[in-house]
């Protein structure tokens, strides 16, 4: 089995692109408690290079796919919405589902060529981890899963026998 953390950035300074002091502080907080990861990706966007950064993980890889969705998938999408919702309008299959599933291919790239038994992260942004897990676990009844996430918050799929098998939500303590 492996397993891939879908983690949005921490906190950044208000409308700008780099994280400020208390998102370094709850990246750092947040990286003590995960890993060892064998790959760690990232949007291209500062704050999300930077999570992983002060999470203590070094950078393999940064993709513009994970950055945002644009317009059409924000009309269908909005963020923040419940976990279960984006799942809803995923299986709609419109914009937002053809984004979703560019996500979930490119988390299928990378587990395939990872290790067995080992994890990856990545780091992107809110509605881009909801829609992008929703995608991979189609068939899950996310009711229980909640809101959108929050900084450093995300989910945990586990990969086995090439495909998503099975998730949980990651959720930061107050």
């Amino acid at each position: 089995m492996k397993i891939l953390e879908v983690r949005r950035h921490s906190i950044r300074h208000i409308g700008g692109d780099h994280l400020n002091q208390k998102g370094i502080n709850l990246a750092r907080k947040v990286g003590q408690g995960i890993g060892p990861f064998e790959f760690v990706a990232t949007s291209t966007l500062p704050r999300a290079y930077e999570t992983a950064i002060a999470m203590g993980f070094a950078v393999s890889e940064q993709n513009v796919l994970m950055n945002t969705y644009g317009g059409e998938v924000e009309r269908e999408a909005p963020w923040p919405m419940p976990f279960h919702h984006y799942s809803v309008i995923v299986k709609q299959d419109g914009a937002a589902a053809r984004y979703a599933y560019q996500l979930v291919d490119c988390y299928t790239t990378i587990m395939e060529r990872m290790s067995e038994g080992s994890s990856a992260l990545m780091i992107n942004h809110g509605g881009v981890v909801e829609l992008g897990v929703v995608a991979c676990l189609a068939e899950t009844d996310f009711s229980a899963w909640g809101d959108a996430v929050n900084y450093c918050e995300g989910a945990r799929l586990f990969w086995d026998d090439g495909r998503f098998t099975h998730g949980e939500v990651l959720r930061v303590p107050k």
